[in-house]
C-alpha cells in the first residue's frame, strides 16, 4: 500500500469516528488526539465561540488541558484567540494556517504567543472556523511546535477533506443531544406526576413505566406484570382492559373509533383505582413510521398528598397542611381529629383558617381545590 493510500485510509477512519461520536457522545473523548495524529501534529482543539463572548471547549488533546488554578487564565486566552479572530475575517469554513493569518514576526511579538502558545509548545497552526448552532462559531485548531515545520499544501488538503464531515457530525450530535434532553425532560415530567403512566403496545406489553406507575404496580394487588405485560385482576377485568387498549391503538393508527377510555379497578377495603387510556400516535420519519402505542393513566385517589407543597401553595402552617391533606383525601373531621390526637373543635378551627387562606367558602370547595392543585410528586418521593 502506498503512503498516499495509507494516509487516505487514516482519514477515512477519522471521518467514520466523527459520525460515530455524533451518535454516541462518549466517543468525542479522544477525537482531538485522533485528528492531531492523522495530521502529524502534537495538539488539537475543537471549541465553540458564542456571540456573547463565551467559549465552550468541546474536545482537546490532553496537553492542552490546564490545571484548575490556571482555568481563568486559559479561558481569557481562548476568548482572545488571535487566530480565531483573524480566521473569521479570512472566511468561514476555509482551511487556514497560522502563516495565512499573521507574520512570523507579529506572532512571536504578540502576547497571544508569548503568554499562551509558547507555554503550550505551539507554533504552527492548521484549522478553520465554521458556523455552528445558535449563532456560535465552531473552531478547529490543529497545532505543532516550531521544529516540526510548517503545514504543507497536502496537509491543508487533508484537513479540507475532514472539515465538512466534522461540521456535519457536530450538527448531527447537537440535534441528537437536544432531542435527548427533550426526551429526558419528558420522562422526568412523567416521573413527577402523581398519576402513574404506562406506555403499552396492543398486547399490553409495557414499553415504559413511570416511577409512580412502578409504585402502583408493586403496591396494588389488582395490578400486575406477567411476562412484561400489564395485567389486571380478575381476568374479566383484564379482558376489558385489552379491549380498550386495542381500540385505542386503532385510533392511534388512524382508524376511526370511539372506544371506552376509562375503567374503575376495585380494591379490597380501599377506594378503587381510576384507569384511563389514550392513543399515542406514531411519528413518521424517512426511516419508517413507528408503531402506535397506548398511554395508560392510573390514579390512586388515596395516594398521599405532599403536605409541604400545600403549605407552599396556600401559606398554611404545618398543622394546617396536615389537616388540609387529610381533607383532600376524603377523611371526615372526626377521623382527622382522632388521627392527629386533637379535638374536633380544633380541627374545625384549622378548617376555618384553611378556607380563608385558600379563598374558598365551603369545605367541598377547599377539598376540590387542594386535590387538584397538587399534581406532582416530591423529588425522591
Amino acid at each position: 500500500m502506498s503512503s498516499h493510500e495509507s494516509q487516505q485510509r487514516r482519514i477515512d477512519t477519522l471521518i467514520a469516528r466523527l459520525y460515530d461520536a455524533a451518535v454516541d457522545d462518549t466517543l468525542w473523548r479522544g477525537t482531538a488526539a485522533h485528528i492531531a495524529d492523522v495530521l502529524d501534529s502534537t495538539s488539537a482543539v475543537l471549541k465553540l465561540h458564542g456571540g456573547d463572548g463565551s467559549v465552550r471547549l468541546l474536545e482537546c488533546t490532553d496537553n492542552l488541558i490546564v490545571s484548575d488554578r490556571d482555568r481563568a487564565w486559559a479561558d481569557d486566552w481562548h476568548r482572545r484567540d488571535l487566530w480565531v479572530q483573524r480566521s473569521v475575517a479570512f472566511g468561514l469554513s476555509r482551511i487556514v494556517t497560522s502563516d495565512d493569518l499573521v507574520t512570523r514576526d507579529e506572532q512571536t511579538r504578540s502576547g497571544f504567543y508569548r503568554e499562551w502558545l509558547h507555554h503550550l509548545g505551539i507554533h504552527h497552526m492548521l484549522g478553520a472556523v465554521f458556523p455552528a448552532a445558535d449563532g456560535a462559531i465552531g473552531v478547529l485548531g490543529i497545532h505543532r511546535p516550531r521544529d516540526a515545520g510548517a503545514y504543507t499544501p497536502a496537509q491543508r488538503r487533508q484537513a479540507a477533506l475532514v472539515l465538512p464531515h466534522l461540521q456535519r457530525a457536530l450538527r448531527l450530535g447537537q440535534r441528537l443531544a437536544a432531542r435527548a434532553r427533550l426526551d429526558a425532560a419528558a420522562l422526568e415530567a412523567l416521573d413527577r406526576l402523581d398519576t402513574g403512566v404506562l406506555v403499552v403496545d396492543a398486547s399490553c406489553r409495557i414499553v415504559h413505566a413511570s416511577a409512580t406507575a412502578q409504585s402502583l404496580l408493586r403496591e396494588n394487588a389488582p395490578l400486575g406484570v406477567v411476562a412484561g405485560r400489564f395485567v389486571l385482576r380478575p381476568p374479566a377485568l383484564h379482558e376489558r382492559l385489552r379491549s380498550m387498549v386495542g381500540r385505542v391503538i386503532e385510533v392511534a393508527g388512524g382508524r376511526a373509533a370511539r372506544p371506552a377510555t376509562a375503567l374503575s379497578v376495585p380494591r379490597v377495603r380501599q377506594m378503587p383505582l381510576a384507569l384511563e387510556v389514550a392513543p399515542l400516535r406514531p411519528s413518521a420519519s424517512a426511516l419508517g413510521e413507528s408503531q402506535p402505542w397506548c398511554l395508560v393513566f392510573i390514579r390512586d385517589p388515596q395516594a398521599p398528598i405532599a403536605v409541604s407543597r400545600l403549605c407552599d401553595l396556600f401559606g398554611l402552617t404545618r398543622t394546617e397542611g396536615l389537616v388540609a391533606a387529610a381533607l383532600a383525601q376524603g377523611h371526615a373531621l372526626d377521623d382527622i381529629a382522632a388521627g392527629m390526637d386533637i379535638g374536633v373543635a380544633t380541627v374545625r378551627s384549622h378548617l376555618k383558617r384553611i378556607l380563608a387562606k385558600t379563598g374558598t367558602h365551603r369545605q367541598a370547595e377547599a377539598v376540590a381545590l387542594m386535590a387538584r392543585s397538587v399534581a406532582t410528586r416530591l423529588a425522591g418521593a
